[in-house]
């Protein structure tokens, strides 16, 4: 398999290498499948994270949503997470190509001492602390594990105005996982790309991300040529 791009691939052919024969695999065995090519890659990336074929039809998107995550990258949009696990996983040099930072506020005294005085979680607070800093305002929202910081997202947005880019939201668990994604994909006006049901979590923000970035790089390339 061969690829243009260059900041977005494994740093060795060998690496490539099995990456592309990864996604050959997937691609072989995954079956038929009802979305875009561009859905696809996010998908594919996410199946390749997990090894976990359910993620054909868990995976839902709104209209455009791949669309306006490319373009918000483009435009070197910050990456506003809910935990730190998501801003280590994601490639630093590859972000670093598109200008972009990750975000996370979860352990920083402000948020922790805000959380206890309200008895709030501090993924709400978080998000509150993000909002003020107006990162989330044209910014992607990146939500892998608590479904509270994805209620707070969607309360700013319904209450302030705010418009994220993109929200990718896979909050993973028990308790309002399900619910708080159900909310998501009732949102009209912020594009959003989400799991169904209690499955999610950072690997699989990550890789969704990593595959926008991806795209974002080939359609960079294909218009600098």
């Amino acid at each position: 398999m061969t690829t243009t791009n260059t900041q977005t691939e494994q740093l060795t052919q060998a690496g490539q290498q099995i990456e592309h024969d990864s996604f050959a695999i997937v691609d072989r065995e995954v079956g038929s499948h009802a979305y875009t090519e561009g859905q696809w890659q996010v998908v594919r990336r996410m199946i390749h994270a997990t090894a976990d074929f359910e993620f054909n039809g868990l995976t839902e998107f709104s209209e455009q949503a791949v669309e306006a995550g490319i373009a918000a990258i483009l435009a070197g949009a910050p990456i506003v997470a809910d935990v730190e696990m998501i801003c280590v996983g994601l490639s630093h040099p590859r972000l670093a190509h598109f200008g972009i930072r990750a975000h996370e506020f979860i352990a920083d005294e402000d948020v922790i001492a805000a959380a206890k005085q309200v008895n709030s979680t501090r993924a709400v607070q978080a998000m509150r602390k993000a909002h003020r800093l107006g990162l989330l305002a044209g910014g992607i929202v990146a939500v892998g594990n608590a479904p509270t910081a994805l209620l707070e997202v969607l309360r700013l947005i319904e209450t302030e105005g705010v418009k994220p880019a993109l929200i990718v939201g896979m909050p993973v668990g028990f308790v309002s996982a399900a619910e708080s994604k159900d909310y998501l994909s009732q949102l009209d006006g912020v594009p959003w790309l989400i799991t169904r049901g209690r499955k999610g979590g950072s690997t699989l923000v990550v890789a969704a991300i990593h595959a926008l970035l991806s795209q974002a790089e080939t359609l960079q390339t294909d218009g600098n040529r």
